[in-house]
């Protein structure tokens, strides 16, 4: 979990996106947000969903595996659901 948090977010700060971290350890509200507001189909059978998550804002982005998808096929900034930007930096 840990290696694909720090994935993330050294991604974001190479290209200077803003965001913000939560950790869900500390702040049971903000967990329970997280599980009530990521898809049906997101969700695993069994448990709860694992961070990382991805929000922009309310709306739910994705996972680690949808991120990853997205650096894959240079859509990273439609999957943040931000304007398109020249000369990102791919990781």
């Amino acid at each position: 979990v840990k290696k694909r948090q720090q994935a993330i977010v050294g991604f974001l700060e190479a290209n200077r996106i803003s965001f913000e971290e939560v950790d869900i350890t500390m702040l049971e509200d903000q967990r329970f947000w997280m599980y009530q507001n990521i898809p049906e189909e997101k969700r695993p059978e069994k448990g709860n969903p694992l961070p990382p998550q991805i929000f922009s804002g309310d709306e739910y982005c994705g996972d680690y595996e949808d991120f990853f998808q997205s650096k894959e096929t240079n859509t990273v900034f439609s999957f943040l659901r931000l304007p398109s930007v020249k000369g990102y930096v791919s990781m």
